[in-house]
Order: structure tokens, then C-alpha cells, then sequence
């Protein structure tokens, strides 16, 4: 069997009309959602890009979208050699590895939305093409910023007081410069305060052990089996960095010889192959693609 990981979006892949093609076949999780979120999955993800965006719908949309088309995958006899998720996306990866069942992940999708999304006093700042040592060197000088997304060797996201981003931004030459539309400086220190909130249903969740490894984003270099673990390292997350750089060099180095991105978008192929490109690469967007696949 080909050694595959199947990889899970965050926010940002987000598109108008996701899941919608999903509606018979995800019915009792559409439903779930409702109950749970006192919202529709279907109709918000009709709803203009600008809507969407926001956080507090965004990450339960993309959880369910890609909760539900792992279903469709497993139903036809797939399975992952490994999971992994860019921010959000590390649930829908701990739901597919059975860390969590639907409910509970989506139940911890839905708090920590609504604490990033209540959020406030900093920025974030995409970066292409730049210097990697300048603007390491220029964020060791700086308080109050960090490398928040390292995408890869030449895309990352800077994190921070709205200052201390505009600084890096003055000091370090980049191709572009994309300030993010979001209320916080997420995966980073300025996020301690929701980071303690969360980390108490954390700490009450029952997780289980995976019954695929799942390599996480604090700890890219170590994929592991362990409810405990897994659960300390998500603990982490929301202050520490994303690290899908080295996820996707950890994925060459051990062997793996596809990744598969279910969910919402292309954004994870299109980073995984610039740092590892003899990965061959599929995007399973749709229900038509999961039952093509």
C-alpha cells in the first residue's frame, strides 16, 4: 500500500458553497452541527466570502466539511498511514485518527473560535519571498512578534502587536506583504489569555488513542499514537507556531510517498510541494473526488 498522509485545512481555504454537495450524504452531521453551534453549515457556507471569513464560522466549517469527506473516504475502504492539520485543521485530523468522535471535536472547534474570534490587539502579516536569516534575525530583536506560520522556505506569517508586525514589515524586503484579516495575534504569546480559557475544556475532554499517527503541529517531527500526548501538544497550539514546513520535510524524510488534502481548497498541497516535491499530491475537495479517489 502506497504510505500516505492525509492532511486537513485551516483557515484561510475557506470557499463560498463548500459542503454543499455534501448535504445527503453528511444529513446526520449537518444536523449534529446545527444542534450544537445553533447554526447551519449549509446555509452559512452560502453566505458572501466576507461572512464566511469570520472565525467563529469559518473553523466549524471547514471541521465538518472535512470531517464528513473523510467519512466518504474510510465508507469506500481508505485509509491514511498518518494524519496531520494546518491549525484548525489538526482536529478534523484528530477526529479521522478517532481521538475525538464528531461531537466533541466540534464542540472544542466551536470554543475555540469564539475565544480567537473575540481576540484583540494584534495582527498578522503574510510574507513571500524574503531573506529567512534577515527576518529571523530582525524577529530575535523585536519584541512582542513571532513566526507564527512557517509555511515554507519562502511563505510564512508574522504575529504580533499591530507595531511590532509593521515593524518586521519595515525592516525585512519581501516580495509581498499581506496583512490578514483577523482580530488576533493567533499562535502567538498575545494569545495566552484564551489559550488558559481553552486549555480547561482541554484538560476535561476525554481523548483517545489514535488509531493512526498524527503529526502535530508543535511537534513536527514526531508522529505519535498517544491520547495524552496529542492533547498536550494541542494545549500548546493556539500560542506556538505552526510548523507545516517541517511537517512537510518530516513527511520526506520518512518515506511517505502521497499527501492527501481533504477538505476545502489546495492551499496544504500547494506548500507541501514546494518543500517536498517528490510527494504525489491529490486534493479531495469535493464529494465527486472522494468517491472518484
Amino acid at each position: 500500500m502506497t504510505k500516505n498522509v492525509w492532511i486537513f485545512p485551516g483557515q484561510g481555504s475557506q470557499a463560498v458553497g463548500m459542503g454543499l454537495d455534501l448535504a445527503e450524504v453528511g444529513r446526520d452531521k449537518f444536523a449534529k452541527a446545527e444542534q450544537i453551534l445553533g447554526w447551519s453549515i449549509l446555509e452559512k457556507s452560502q453566505t458572501d466570502a466576507t461572512e464566511l471569513a469570520k472565525t467563529q464560522f469559518t473553523q466549524p466549517c471547514l471541521y465538518v466539511t472535512s470531517a464528513i469527506l473523510s467519512d466518504v473516504l474510510k465508507e469506500k475502504g481508505e485509509k491514511p498511514s498518518a494524519v496531520a492539520g494546518h491549525s484548525l485543521g489538526e482536529y478534523s485530523a484528530l477526529y479521522c485518527a478517532g481521538v475525538v468522535d464528531f461531537a466533541t471535536g466540534l464542540e472544542l472547534v466551536k470554543q475555540r473560535s469564539l475565544l480567537m474570534a473575540e481576540a484583540s490587539g494584534g495582527a498578522m502579516t503574510a510574507l513571500i519571498s524574503f531573506d529567512r536569516d534577515q527576518l529571523e534575525a530582525a524577529i530575535a530583536q523585536t519584541e512582542n512578534v513571532v513566526l507564527a506560520n512557517d509555511n515554507s522556505k519562502d511563505q510564512v506569517v508574522i504575529s504580533g502587536t499591530e507595531a511590532a508586525v509593521k515593524s518586521i514589515c519595515d525592516q525585512v524586503k519581501s516580495k509581498r506583504a499581506i496583512p490578514l484579516a483577523v482580530s488576533g495575534a493567533f499562535h502567538s504569546p498575545l494569545m495566552a489569555v484564551a489559550s488558559a480559557k481553552f486549555a480547561e475544556s482541554l484538560q476535561r475532554t476525554v481523548f483517545n488513542d489514535a488509531d493512526t499517527p498524527v503529526i502535530s503541529n508543535v511537534e513536527p517531527n514526531d508522529a505519535t499514537t498517544s491520547g495524552q500526548v496529542l492533547r498536550d501538544r494541542l494545549i500548546k497550539q493556539m500560542t506556538s507556531p505552526v510548523r507545516w514546513r517541517e511537517i512537510s520535510l518530516y513527511l520526506a524524510e520518512q518515506g511517505y510517498e502521497q499527501a492527501i488534502e481533504v477538505g476545502s481548497g489546495k492551499v496544504l498541497t500547494g506548500l507541501v510541494k514546494r518543500s517536498a516535491p517528490n510527494l504525489a499530491l491529490v486534493n479531495i475537495s469535493t464529494l465527486e473526488q472522494a468517491i472518484a479517489f
